[in-house]
């Protein structure tokens, strides 16, 4: 990706319907912001994903003058970074996962180490115990300079990030709105103090409010950022098992920390271990052994070429596994419609990377 006008890019990103894997189809065909802008709807129909409302919406958007000019000034008085996803400083973790956000806004500075990190998530109401293992094992990644990724939410994320801090480690926050919104409000100041140990990011444009969908979007950003994600105490539908959830998606490795049967905090973590999608620790030595081998080759070596994968067939590639999976699945996974879908597992098994068993079910070679 060559020279670009950030004004194009900001404009993109205000365009609805158009998310970041068809973004990045987009950007991979026409290889500039301010291409995809001029483009005709006839040209970007012939993108995948992209059908004639989605190529109309696109081709009739314009830079929004006052909207952008906004934009900036707030990225400029902030002391704000934009990073695309094309830029060397984007997070050689994060732009592995499946859908990487297109751009990250992002207040402090990533390092080199950041690539060693380890998420820790759960309830905002944890217990005593909760907030003593989340301290625990906070201080202890920070001892052995893993950075301590979380969402700088309320309870679990916030003593994760406060212990990670004071035993003079590294920090990451994801926010689940714009940068200059932060949320829960009361931690505004544990936000400044991340952003001279680690650093805050967000995915969301300036002005962007901490709406309840948007958190699902950032969960999945805290997983990718990490080799592994740590759940201490959740509920079985909290926010902390959304973000396992994109984490065994992502094929980074999932801990969870028991405790009692009798609190419903952990009967998040006890489903995660009782149905075999998270390894079951009792302190930082447990996680260290598993993520030693990752240590050296995930988070030390550059992210493995797919030069021969189109987004779609990676979308879908990335949850077909060793079991066998049914299209139906396949395509509710993917976010993909089901003739896209189809049409990428022929790729994938015309290039030896997928089977296709009877009755429309499919496992990787």
């Amino acid at each position: 990706m060559g020279p670009y006008d950030v004004r194009d890019l900001l404009t993109l990103l205000t365009i609805p319907r158009v998310g970041p894997i068809r973004l990045r189809a987009l950007l991979e065909r026409f290889h500039d912001p301010g291409r995809i802008l001029s483009a005709s709807p006839k040209e970007l129909v012939q993108v995948r994903g992209i059908d004639r409302s989605r190529a109309l919406l696109i081709a009739r958007s314009s830079p929004n003058a006052a909207v952008i000019t906004t934009q900036l000034h707030k990225i400029s008085s902030l002391g704000a970074t934009l990073i695309p996803y094309w830029d060397e400083r984007y997070p050689s973790l994060l732009s592995r996962i499946y859908d990487p956000p297109i751009v990250l806004f992002m207040l402090g500075a990533l390092t080199d180490g950041d690539r060693e990190s380890l998420s820790l998530v759960g309830t905002r109401r944890p217990s005593a115990y909760g907030e003593r293992v989340t301290g625990d094992l906070a201080r202890r990644l920070a001892e052995h300079s893993l950075t301590v990724v979380s969402g700088l939410a309320r309870g679990v994320d916030t003593v994760a990030h406060e212990s990670a801090l004071a035993a003079g480690g590294r920090t990451i926050a994801v926010l689940g709105s714009g940068l200059d919104v932060p949320y829960p409000p009361e931690n505004e100041g544990l936000l400044k103090s991340i952003v001279r140990q680690g650093a805050v990011v967000s995915e969301f444009l300036m002005g962007t409010k901490p709406d309840p969908t948007n958190f699902p979007r950032r969960n999945r950003i805290v997983s990718g950022l990490s080799l592994g994600t740590v759940v201490v105490e959740s509920d079985l539908d909290g926010g902390a098992m959304i973000t396992a959830s994109s984490a065994l998606d992502q094929n980074r490795e999932v801990f969870a920390v028991p405790g009692s049967i009798l609190d419903w905090r952990s009967s998040g973590p006890h489903a995660l271990i009782r149905d075999g999608r998270a390894k079951l620790i009792m302190g930082i030595d447990d996680v260290l052994v598993e993520l030693r081998l990752q240590r050296s080759s995930i988070a030390g070596s550059p992210p493995p070429p797919l030069p021969s994968l189109t987004l779609f067939e990676r979308a879908v590639l990335d949850r077909v596994g060793s079991e066998p999976s049914h299209i139906d699945t396949l395509v509710e996974e993917s976010g993909l419609g089901p003739a896209d879908a189809l049409v990428a597992l022929l790729g994938l098994e015309f290039k030896g990377l997928v089977r296709q068993l009877p009755g429309k079910w499919f496992t990787k070679m």
